[in-house]
């Protein structure tokens, strides 16, 4: 109950600035409740830190824009993951684009002595990367949520305008073909 209850307590507020019309107030506290979780959503989507941190600012932003319409239906972690998944969607599909305009041939660069580790953790989290990528969009999001942000089953739902049932299912499938691939490779 504790941990329940504290996440019903730590919402009343921002719901009670939203109903009010408080947009400001509402936004500003979920940035110092969620922006660090929707920083490492965002981080699990993007892999870039400052990548993340821009789409983590324009999804309060895009929260801000819509504190009008927010119907209180599900919860607001709920909801502003909701909002992140779009902004970094939006942010993946445009990097891709420009990634195929800007690809240039070259060698592989060359790394300093000693950086083995360095290059063994990055080659892991680019497996990782490619393994997301893999993924149909709708799993990447489950998954992401679900793990990144520690979201409940329901609340992946909520998020991904899906009901509790097929948000399991995506998590399951998708955690099916990372396994599969991982292991591959």
């Amino acid at each position: 109950m504790g941990a329940e209850a504290a996440v019903v307590q730590e919402s009343d507020p921002v719901r009670e600035a939203l109903a009010g019309g408080d947009a400001r107030t509402a936004i500003a506290l979920c940035a110092r409740q969620y922006g660090a979780s929707i920083g490492r959503l965002c981080m699990g989507w993007l892999g870039s830190q400052a990548e993340a941190e821009e789409a983590v600012q324009e999804t309060l932003l895009a929260a801000f824009d819509g504190a009008a319409h927010y119907r209180g239906e599900g919860s607001v972690p709920a909801w502003l993951y909701g909002i992140a998944r779009r902004v970094c969607a939006r942010r993946v599909e445009v990097r891709g684009r420009r990634e195929r305009q800007l690809r240039l041939v070259g060698s592989a660069p060359e790394r300093p002595d000693g950086a083995d580790e360095q290059l063994s953790a990055r080659r892991r989290g680019e497996r990782l990367r490619l393994a997301l990528e893999q993924l149909k969009p709708s799993e990447r999001d489950a998954v992401v949520l679900r793990f990144e942000g520690g979201l409940s089953f329901r609340e992946v739902g909520e998020s991904c305008g899906i009901d509790e049932a097929t948000a399991r299912k995506r998590v399951s499938r998708a955690l099916e073909k990372l396994r599969s691939t991982l292991v591959d490779a």
